[in-house]
């Protein structure tokens, strides 16, 4: 028996409900497939005329030379063209599938921040600045077992430069693993220096990490990380796209793919970016979608810290410097559960003392005893009063009673090894 054409699909998908047992109807997923190959994501116009008449209804306008003018422009000569079947088929062989907004998997919530942004947007189809507009993909091809709803429930992206420098690598890696300990998902780019140091960071932790690949989510992008991204979707995390399998990875479709890694999680932290970045614009489109911007500055004279110190340096923006995983989790988290800790301050032992204890230790020289009446006169205090504090600070350790007067303790000695 021969596989169904798009056509047959798209027919038996008409009348159908949009969904049967949480699994779209073959002809609205075969039409979503279609979508994901004929059009460049990223459209304003033109995700919002598929929103108002389905996807099933568009692609058949397409094919039939019937949609707005803006349409037929984005898709161009890609509406004769049908692989919708070949791509399902090829995503099932490594073990991905397309998941619809119509499926229970999609993640709702996150995503609705990218509904939101369209709303009020002119509604014509228009190819407008795709690499910056906010917009919500069609569908998604994910790779992993995991589900996508799940795994980004309670995530954060993590993002930086990719000519990073060892600094930015190793906070980024921390931040991944500690993030992971702490029950959270790192979503990243997959691209080399900060994004693969933070997902390497996640998997040491044994946590799930999802990289938002700009090709399909058969293809390892760069080739280095194929290993890495085999770690991700055996180890519970994901790969995601808005491109077909076997899509390659054009320079726009990075910019393109920014809004996807902003959108799916609470917050973006910025580990290192120069004065013109992919993760500095990732950022802006957090804050676009009134999602957290958190940055972790580095050396003023660091070219990759430049773009992290104008972002926080952008009122508008509104970003929080955080320097851990604590810190971070306390910005994007319940608000009163996940608080972070105080940074532990070491404890001195003149900590606590009274104002008149501590102008007496003031007032005591390193070498040469002293009477009370002298330390008074220097402490400018009573000579009862210096009597009374000075056996407490004696007991602290911080005095010493020479046998003619007062005098600073000397430090303890270090004890010598060996």
């Amino acid at each position: 028996m021969s596989a169904p054409t798009l056509e047959e699909d798209l027919e038996g998908a008409l009348d159908g409900p949009a969904a049967v047992d949480g699994v779209g109807v073959p002809g609205i997923r075969r039409a979503r497939a279609w979508l994901t190959r004929a059009a460049e994501p990223g459209s304003v116009g033109f995700w919002r005329w598929v929103d108002d008449v389905g996807p099933v209804a568009a692609v058949r306008a397409l094919r039939a030379g019937t949609a707005p003018e803006g349409a037929r422009a984005l898709v161009g000569a890609r509406a004769v063209e049908d692989a919708s079947l070949a791509d399902l088929h090829r995503a099932e062989r490594c073990g991905a599938r397309l998941v619809l907004p119509e499926d229970d998997e999609w993640p709702v919530l996150p995503l609705h921040s990218l509904t939101l942004a369209v709303v009020g947007r002119d509604g014509d189809v228009e190819q407008a600045d795709r690499t910056t507009a906010l917009v919500p993909p069609v569908a998604l091809w994910v790779r992993g077992t995991a589900r996508l709803d799940e795994v980004v429930d309670r995530s954060v992206a993590v993002v930086g430069s990719r000519a990073s420098t060892a600094y930015g690598e190793h906070v980024a890696g921390e931040l991944g693993h500690e993030l992971g300990e702490r029950g959270w998902t790192v979503v990243s780019g997959g691209a080399y220096g900060v994004d693969v140091a933070a997902h390497r960071g996640a998997l040491a932790a044994g946590a799930p990490t999802v990289a938002v690949l700009a090709c399909g989510v058969d293809r390892a992008y760069p080739a280095a990380h194929s290993t890495v991204f085999s770690r991700i979707v055996d180890s519970g995390g994901l790969l995601v796209s808005e491109w077909p399998p076997g899509a390659a990875p054009h320079r726009h479709r990075f910019l393109v793919r920014n809004r996807i890694i902003a959108g799916l999680t609470r917050g973006t932290v910025v580990v290192e970016a120069a004065a013109r970045s992919g993760a500095q614009a990732t950022a802006r489109r957090a804050q676009r979608l009134g999602k957290a911007v958190l940055v972790v500055p580095g050396p003023v004279t660091s070219a990759m810290s430049v773009g992290c110190h104008d972002l926080l340096r952008d009122e508008d923006v509104g970003a929080r410097l955080v320097g851990n995983a604590a810190q971070v989790v306390e910005a994007v988290g319940g608000l009163g559960v996940d608080l972070a800790d105080p940074p532990e301050r070491p404890a001195r032992a003149g900590d606590g003392l009274t104002d008149l204890a501590r102008r007496v230790l003031d007032a005591c020289p390193v070498r040469v005893g002293v009477s009370a009446e002298r330390l008074a006169a220097v402490a400018g205090c009573d000579p009862l009063e210096a009597v009374r504090v000075l056996p407490g600070l004696e007991i602290a350790g911080l005095v010493q009673w020479t046998g003619t007067g007062w005098r600073l303790a000397p430090p303890p000695r270090r004890r010598r090894d060996g």
